[in-house]
């Protein structure tokens, strides 16, 4: 399998305007490592607010960082905890209390001949030692976190048997095993920090049964989120959930990821209603029934679902299906100021109308956007809906939204009704990472996101955004903004460590704000390697024992993509 082609096979799905920016970015991030390791305006109908702050025409797009989709990864001593010294390093644990590393240190034993010959004997041919490749999927492009190892072997498994059979040889080996999906999840949960074989679920792509009367699919966890609606959209069916591109619908349920949709349809937890799962001893285990409702027996497809691989490898999933809206409008609207449109969203939420999208960017978002298409929208904070249901419905939702912005210092708003104005909207907001790269080319992005309840959204905005624009980096804010989730992206050379503490500085920040909020340190992408640290103060310990005591009773040997979620300082 090309090396290439294993780390970026999904980007040709996507045709953006700034698709050039995309590619420059994903080749140079490859030949690095190579290299280390041997016109919108005539689209809307337009309404000028009397308290115009920002400019006339008004910016189409905003942020899908959502999260991503993925499974996860190794360690190798099975013990009651994490916190086992490693060979280089005695004194230090990654991703405890007060931890301020990004590179994850591991100790990768000498990987069993025995275990690799019966591995090629089940997988044949859909395994791989090459190097580049074990590179690219130890090494996640998009996340700033590191690991000084690198998976041993690559397996591509063909069906749930295979899987099963994998998982159960790695566990009488005690070699940690390396769940793998779409590769765009963003808190380093695809890291191999301890060697061992990544399961790289990417052939066990079908969709095993539509249901249509019941609006309901059972697919394999190889399947992409937008391959899977490519496939529904003849049925007039699709799945709500719309986190980065490329994301994998086995990996979104392992992270528990959601997307701008959440805020009409819930999130990946809300949507999922059985699961088919590979335990560390070779176990596959049904967790539901196809039935919406159930109150047989404990929540298991809850449980599996957001635990980063750590308990078993998903190997099916079954999924609650929605009619594509019959008619759709896509309205944007320009502030002063983030707290202005922050306090929009709010307000709207209040209302009582149920949008199905509000998202917000910032002017330095704006500014990205911007250079990356050749645009030259008014560069200000902005939010950006969407309103779904009758022709009649969705225009009057229009309406009364447009009558909250204008009483909360808003300008400039517009709404798109036409199929290619909206298509032109949503595929320019789903781009704006890369703007970001385009607009700093040479920086890394640290990633991250926090969410509060509803009420304190514009203050943590307000207070995050305050401290971002008096760092010397560059950042920018995006935010799900109807359901009190926020995201940074903060830019900073790799090459200079004092940038590198700076973004982790604002990263602390925006989290220490969300948790005295009665908030969480991650939204929608996950704990893997880098929001560790806060789960204590989050959860509290009692809550990380238990965790910890799941985890043991499942995977004694401690096999399962152990040193993520669970803080290595929790002890039994």
């Amino acid at each position: 399998m090309s090396n290439l082609f294993s780390s970026c096979f999904w980007l040709s799905r996507f045709r953006f305007s700034s698709s050039k920016y995309f590619l420059h970015r994903t080749l140079h991030n490859i030949t690095t490592t190579s290299h280390k390791n041997a016109p919108t305006s005539n689209l809307f109908h337009s309404h000028r607010s009397t308290n115009s702050s920002c400019s006339t025409s008004l910016l189409p797009f905003a942020l899908a960082l959502s999260a991503a989709s993925l499974s996860l990864q190794p360690h190798s001593d099975p013990s009651f905890s994490d916190a086992t010294p490693h060979s280089d390093n005695r004194d230090v644990t990654f991703g405890g209390k007060g931890s301020t590393q990004y590179v994850v240190k591991g100790s990768q034993k000498e990987f069993p001949q025995e275990l690799l010959e019966e591995l090629k004997i089940i997988c044949k041919d859909n395994i791989s030692l090459d190097y580049d490749e074990r590179y690219i999927h130890g090494k996640p492009q998009n996340s700033f976190h590191k690991a000084v190892n690198i998976p041993d072997v690559i397996v591509y498994p063909r069906s749930e048997e295979e899987v099963s059979k994998i998982v159960k040889l790695c566990n009488s080996y005690t070699i940690p095993i390396v769940p793998y999906g779409g590769a765009t999840s963003i808190e380093g949960h695809t890291l191999s920090p301890n060697g061992g074989v990544c399961i790289d679920m990417s052939s066990m792509k079908r969709v095993k049964a539509l249901h249509v009367d019941d609006m309901d699919v059972v697919v394999e966890p190889g399947i992409g989120w937008m391959e899977l609606n490519e496939y529904l959209e003849p049925y007039g069916l699709f799945f709500p959930l719309d986190p980065g591109p490329g994301a994998s619908i086995g990996g979104m349920c392992a992270t528990r990821c959601s997307g701008s949709l959440a805020v009409r349809y819930g999130t990946m937890r809300d949507n999922v209603i059985s699961l088919k799962v590979v335990l560390a001893n070779g176990d596959i285990v049904k967790t539901a029934s196809r039935a919406r409702k159930s109150a047989a027996g404990y929540d298991l497809t809850r449980l599996m679902i957001g635990s980063e691989g750590t308990l078993g490898v998903i190997t099916e999933v079954t999924l609650r299906l929605q009619k594509i809206p019959q008619f759709s409008v896509v309205a944007m609207c320009n502030f002063p100021s983030v707290k202005d449109a922050a306090d929009v969203a709010i307000a709207t939420m209040m209302s009582g109308i149920q949008v199905s999208r509000v998202e917000l960017l910032d002017e330095v978002q704006v500014k990205a956007i911007n250079i990356a298409n050749g645009k030259n929208f008014p560069e200000c904070p902005t939010l950006m809906f969407e309103f779904i249901g009758t022709e009649a419905y969705a225009r009057e939702q229009t309406q009364i939204v447009r009558k909250i912005v204008s009483e909360h210092n808003g300008s400039d708003f517009v709404f798109a009704e036409e199929p290619e104005a909206k298509k032109e909207l949503w595929k320019v907001r789903k781009e704006a990472l890369w703007a970001c790269f385009a607009m700093e080319p040479n920086m890394e992005a640290m990633i991250s996101d926090v969410c509060v309840p509803l009420s304190h959204l514009a203050d943590i905005i307000s207070r995050s955004k305050k401290e971002l624009d008096a760092s010397p980096l560059v950042c920018t804010v995006i935010a799900h903004a109807g359901d009190g989730n926020f995201h940074t992206v903060i830019l900073f050379d790799p090459t200079k460590e004092e940038q590198r503490q700076e973004a982790e500085r604002l990263n602390q920040f925006m989290v220490r704000a969300a948790l005295s909020l009665e908030g969480t340190c991650t939204g929608e992408h996950g704990v893997g390697t880098g929001k560790m640290k806060y789960l204590e103060e989050e959860l509290g310990e009692e809550a990380l024992r238990t965790m910890k005591k799941i985890k043991t009773v499942l995977d004694p040997n401690n096999i399962m993509n152990p040193g993520k979620l669970i803080p290595p300082h929790v002890c039994l």
